[in-house]
């Protein structure tokens, strides 16, 4: 029975480092991009690293209303990334965290309903998404790996050296390591590229001595929400995605711990992932999805019991209280930090082509829908004054790469999948192709 606490302690620090590097790596990079102070990011960390925490908590916590009732761990969402910058870019700060309440709020009205609406988002919509976010990311960390944009040393050896130093790590610790230290390579790459860093002067410890001890947390930290339909409209798609793709986790997990799943259950899946983003939107947070390599991690330990996970978000939960750990985060030098950026957006185009390989490729139409989707979204985001003359009120699908794109895919999808008609004729297609 002594040793009982120790096991539980012990695979829950596990949960959290395998999620770690992704829960730090997000607000690292929308607060470098949005040009936040130190002070600023460090709260920015330290909050998102909370609000993990409460989020797993309320996904683990099964009840009448939400909670899947599953061993799963919640992070910030990825696809969230260049969506996020975008909005806080052309609408500021306050426009973000509008839209992420409004798509939290959102996906808990639907959360009962979505099962029968995930026809609508089948692998050639998800995956022709993910990866337009994914692609539209890679300049985001070409610039770091460079020092950032408008720093001196733009470019400088040095700042090349260590980023790729940092990415060439990673990759020998995938090549060469297993198990749970293959798992964490981002985070352990991330700590050796700032050891050397260290050594060549480019680290800076101020912010760690000047964040202090413990904090709680502020609603509406950056100010007041506004609300703007096209970051709205951008965010609600980002948050469909993500419940598809945490749909693909429950079943996953589900199978590992041999519970079968029923609508009420996922609907409550749905509803606490929708209370976690009302929640991030909220506290200046993130939307927060279901984490799928601490899914691997649950099959690997052998260890299905929701009481490690309870300890996991417990843990987080802590941690987000101490804005010194979130600090200490935030001395990653840029250049580290874009080496391990092309890694992990790498990842997220990677992940939309998985997707995309449950396609059936020898549909013409799927083909279509693939092509016109993704290159309306690159089109876009390459010449944004591409729409810049059209109706303000048809701007507002136009005038983000990612809108754009999704939103044709998902018509494209419903005009040659989903009605009756069309279904008849794909398969007659696809008869006279297998006879020629």
């Amino acid at each position: 029975m002594k040793q009982q606490p120790l096991k539980i302690t012990s695979l829950a620090i596990q949960h959290v480092l395998a999620m770690y590097a992704g829960a730090v790596i997000v607000p690292l990079i929308v607060g470098g991009a949005l040009g936040l102070s130190g002070e600023q990011l460090t709260y920015l960390v330290s909050i998102d690293i909370l609000m993990c925490g409460i989020a797993t908590i309320l996904q683990v916590w099964r009840n009448r209303f939400f909670g899947i009732g599953l061993p799963v761990m919640l992070g910030c969402t990825f696809t969230a990334v260049g969506p996020m910058i975008a909005i806080g870019a052309q609408y500021g700060v306050s426009a973000i965290y509008g839209s992420i309440i409004i798509s939290g709020l959102i996906v808990v009205v639907i959360g009962k309903f979505f099962g029968k609406l995930v026809r609508f988002f089948p692998p050639v919509v998800t995956g022709s998404v993910v990866t337009i976010i994914g692609i539209t990311l890679i300049p985001v960390a070409m610039n770091n790996m460079a020092g950032g944009q408008g720093s001196a040393d733009f470019g400088s050896l040095s700042n090349l050296s260590l980023a790729f130093g940092t990415l060439a790590f990673i990759l020998l610790l995938y090549k060469f390591a297993k198990g749970f230290i293959r798992s964490i390579s981002i985070l352990l790459g991330l700590v050796a590229g700032t050891v050397i860093a260290s050594l060549m002067g480019k680290v800076n410890l101020s912010a760690v001595g000047d964040a202090s001890w413990a904090h709680l947390p502020k609603m509406f930290y950056f100010g007041t929400p506004t609300f703007e339909i096209t970051p709205i409209l951008t965010m609600t798609l980002v948050a469909l995605v993500s419940l598809v793709e945490s749909t693909g986790v429950y079943f996953a997990l589900s199978d590992i711990c041999k519970k079968k799943l029923s609508d009420e259950d996922l609907a409550n899946g749905y509803r606490a992932e929708g209370l976690a983003i009302i929640l991030g939107g909220l506290f200046n947070a993130f939307p927060y999805t279901t984490y799928s390599q601490n899914v691997g991690l649950v099959q690997l330990s052998g260890v299905k019991s929701k009481s490690v996970i309870y300890a996991a978000g417990a843990f987080l939960v802590v941690l987000g209280l101490v804005p010194k750990i979130g600090a200490l985060t935030t001395v990653i030098p840029t250049p580290v930090l874009g080496g391990a950026m092309v890694a992990m957006f790498g990842m997220v185009i990677a992940y939309g082509i998985k997707m995309l390989s449950k396609v059936e490729f020898a549909s013409q139409e799927n083909l279509l829908i693939i092509a016109c989707s993704v290159g309306m979204g690159l089109g876009v985001t390459a010449v944004p004054d591409l729409f810049a003359k059209i109706p303000e009120n048809i701007q507002i699908l136009t005038d983000n790469g990612i809108v754009a794109g999704s939103l044709t895919a998902i018509l494209l999808n419903i005009v040659f999948n989903v009605f009756p008609a069309n279904k008849t004729a794909k398969l007659n297609n696809l008869a006279e192709q297998e006879v020629l």
